[in-house]
């Protein structure tokens, strides 16, 4: 296994998210895990990015 995918398997298991257990985590495959944390810490692609500083073209 990857270093880093049994960082993340012990990082979810010491503190699983909502609706999972540790048990859960244990079992999951690397690839599954990878795919829950980047869904657990993506930005929200519905937030509303209005009034955010930048360049705007109108």
């Amino acid at each position: 296994m990857n270093p880093n995918t049994e960082k993340l398997r012990k990082k979810y298991m010491d503190n699983p998210p909502e609706g999972m257990t540790s048990e859960d985590t244990r079992h999951m495959c690397g690839d599954d895990l990878l795919d829950m944390d980047y869904f657990l810490n993506e930005d929200d692609p519905f937030e509303d990015d209005f009034g955010e500083e930048g360049f705007y073209i109108f």
